[in-house]
């Protein structure tokens, strides 16, 4: 036991510094039906991490966070541009979302097949790193998600309107394409300082899986949230220790674990529904 805690605590505490915002930014996600917006915005900061190395700036580096943030500022700015109100979508907001996806990740195969260890930052990109996670990078990452959950916090009447109401949101003419903008840019900078540690599959699990639970037993936004952070210790307690039992890779480990937290959630929500 005490050997799993000491190799398993700082990915722990990591991952429930990620999930306590990226869960939260979950409710938002679903409720605005822009689920894969997460794989689009980190496939941006991948790009810019690769493009980085075309200029000898290391991907962990001050300056390389800038280049990837730089990166998925313009993600930011194409979504919050092309959201429309419902009667007017003539094109899913999902297919935009789905196309920068895919030409931010053939963007960064042709970089990275240019750059110096571009593959090598691409795999990274994709598995990230949380078990070998530092504790000056868990406290940088405190630090960061602090100052946006502090932001979101001041602007939640806007942003939660928007998500939850956005026909509300309309009738007392806001400006909803810059508050959007917004939302996105911070959603961005949680996404750039997350990827680095956990890899996109890891923070895609973190954001959306969570949000799912909380959904199949309350629109509330106070339960909500509760819950998603609930399920979350569960599965990845749950994820790191059955990785450390058999020796498997942890990130794959704690993405299945939580597929099965949903899946029993699921079930207790058919049961209860009976």
């Amino acid at each position: 036991m005490s050997d799993l805690l000491q190799l398993m605590i700082a990915p722990f505490v990591a991952s429930m510094v990620l999930v306590a915002l990226l869960a939260y930014l979950g409710v938002h996600v679903i409720a605005r039906e822009v689920i894969f917006v997460d794989l689009a915005l980190a496939q941006m900061a991948a790009l810019g991490s690769t493009a980085a190395l075309l200029f000898d700036v290391a991907p962990n580096s001050a300056t390389g966070y800038a280049f990837a943030f730089s990166f998925t500022t313009v993600g930011a700015f194409v979504f919050a541009m092309t959201r429309t109100a419902g009667g007017e979508r003539r094109i899913p907001h999902e297919a935009i979302i789905g196309v920068v996806f895919v030409v931010a990740s053939a963007a960064a195969i042709l970089v990275a097949d240019r750059a110096p260890h571009g593959a090598d930052v691409i795999k990274e990109v994709l598995v990230g790193s949380i078990l070998w996670v530092t504790w000056p990078t868990i406290v940088r990452l405190m630090i960061v998600y602090a100052a946006i959950g502090a932001a979101h916090w001041l602007l939640r009447r806007r942003f939660m309107t928007i998500s939850l109401r956005p026909a509300d949101a309309e009738t007392q003419s806001w400006n909803v394409r810059w508050w959007d903008f917004l939302f996105y840019v911070l959603f961005g900078v949680a996404i750039t300082m997350a990827v680095p540690v956990a890899g996109v599959l890891l923070v895609f699990t973190f954001l959306v899986v969570p949000a799912l639970v909380a959904f199949l037993f309350t629109r509330e936004t106070r339960r909500l949230i509760v819950i998603s952070w609930s399920c979350s210790a569960i599965a990845l307690a749950l994820g790191l220790a059955v990785s450390f039992r058999f020796d498997l890779p942890t990130g794959p480990v704690i993405v299945c674990t939580f597929g099965l937290v949903l899946l029993m959630a699921g079930a207790v929500r058919r049961m209860v529904a009976t």
